[in-house]
């Protein structure tokens, strides 16, 4: 039996995964306020799905041979039934196998998002932590460039909304698979010639995942990586046709890129158009946003054919570069602040602060009994705009005492009453 008596060992939060503060979270509400407001505009609606699926959703659609598979997915056997589950790495596969469940394309293509956690086990730095969020928008059953440049335009956009302008494009097409397979044959054949030079995750990748042996940050590697045979050089007319579609409509919207024939994304789903918006302001952790085209991945989790395009941005590294541009105000905690003395008061105080609510205001009615100088001082910390005063003669006279506390009340009374039955109409004429 445990020792009551015992002191017990404070649990800290584990290593990557942070909390975030009421100071902060005020912060994050508005960011995602803005965001749910950008995606309505473009008639995308909310997909929410778990945050633990089956193991082999994560294998078989980001691919075995992926950092994310082989190194960093938090899986575990259940012990009530020995399923395989992991917690989510990423959205995109959650997203389409939930499409697949429910027959989300049967009558038509869909605009989803997703906002939540993902998890993966990697050494925490600044923008990568192992518990972090994704905002993970899907455009699922649409062939065309002209959504590949939609979802590219509305991130634009984005950065509009949020005052950013230090984030550019980079753009790449994988092509499809014949076309990624003769890529491949040529590049393992490259790669071979140049063995001696290879770091022990290119050896590794040489012959599993040759693709990302050229995603290298090694300074040692460079050279050889900027050799390699492009595969953008082995696109066929219809993979052409697409990217250029996409680069008119990109020129249309005023939209500036840069071609990356390097840029190959860490995920095996992807085909076509690839995507990152990137920034030199977040150190080693530039990319801010990623996505592209993954048309064979329904058919690979076992729905019937259907292309699809989609992004996913890191809130953490998102919110860090909105906080280095724009500087936030916090929002107050309240709009009225009641104070109060004595029992008769404090009762009274509970009553107003409900009809208050009622009429739509923020109300913090003060916990407790203290002093008015204590009550006021919490008063003024909460960033309230008015303190209603409740004592032993205002609960005789039915009346309230108001104060406006903040500078843009100037000009009001220091002080004055109000009868109870209209206080909630003279606070919101003030606002």
């Amino acid at each position: 039996m445990m020792n009551m008596t015992q002191a017990f060992q404070k649990v800290a939060a584990i290593r990557g995964m942070n909390d975030v503060l009421p100071a902060d979270g005020a912060r994050w509400e508005r960011f995602e306020d803005i965001v749910r407001g950008w995606l309505q505009s473009y008639g995308y609606r909310n997909l929410r799905t778990p945050v633990l699926e089956h193991t082999r959703l994560f294998t078989r659609g980001i691919g075995e041979v992926t950092d994310i598979v082989e190194k960093e997915m938090y899986t575990f056997t259940d012990a009530l039934n020995g399923d395989s589950l992991t917690m989510r790495p990423e959205m995109t596969a959650g997203v389409v196998r939930a499409s697949i469940e429910h027959n989300l394309l049967y009558d038509r293509p869909q605009r989803v998002y997703s906002i939540g956690p993902v998890f993966r086990h990697e050494r925490p730095q600044r923008g990568r932590y192992r518990q972090f969020h994704q905002i993970d928008v899907e455009a699922l059953g649409f062939v065309g460039p002209d959504v590949d440049a939609e979802l590219i335009v509305m991130l634009a956009r984005l950065w509009k909304l949020l005052g950013l302008t230090d984030i550019r494009l980079e753009l790449n097409s994988l092509g499809q698979p014949a076309e990624r397979a003769a890529h491949r044959a040529a590049l393992i054949e490259h790669l071979e010639r140049h063995r001696d030079i290879l770091d022990e995750d290119g050896q590794r990748r040489l012959y599993t995942n040759p693709l990302r042996v050229l995603d290298t940050k090694n300074p040692a590697m460079q050279a050889m990586a900027d050799s390699a045979p492009r595969l953008f050089d082995f696109l066929g007319e219809g993979s052409r046709a697409h990217f250029d579609g996409l680069c008119q409509l990109l020129a249309d919207a005023g939209i500036e890129y840069r071609l990356n024939p390097r840029l190959v994304r860490g995920l095996d789903y992807y085909n076509s158009t690839v995507f990152e918006w990137v920034t030199d302001r977040l150190g080693a952790q530039g990319t801010v946003c990623g996505g592209g085209r993954y048309d064979g991945l329904v058919e690979l989790l076992g729905g019937k054919p259907a292309p699809a395009v989609g992004f996913a941005i890191g809130m953490e590294r998102l919110l860090d570069l909105w906080e280095q541009s724009v500087p936030f105000t916090p929002l107050p905690e309240c709009e009225v602040y009641i104070v109060h003395q004595g029992d008769d008061a404090q009762r009274l105080a509970a009553r107003v602060g409900e009809q208050l609510r009622d009429a739509g205001l923020p109300v913090i009615v003060h916990g407790g009994q203290a002093s008015f100088k204590s009550q006021f001082k919490r008063a003024d910390a909460s960033g309230a705009r008015v303190a209603v005063i409740l004592g032993s003669d205002e609960v005789a006279s039915r009346v309230a005492s108001v104060k406006f506390l903040r500078a843009e009340a100037a000009g009001e009374a220091a002080q004055q009453q109000v009868p109870l039955d209209k206080l909630a109409d003279v606070l919101k004429s003030k606002g």
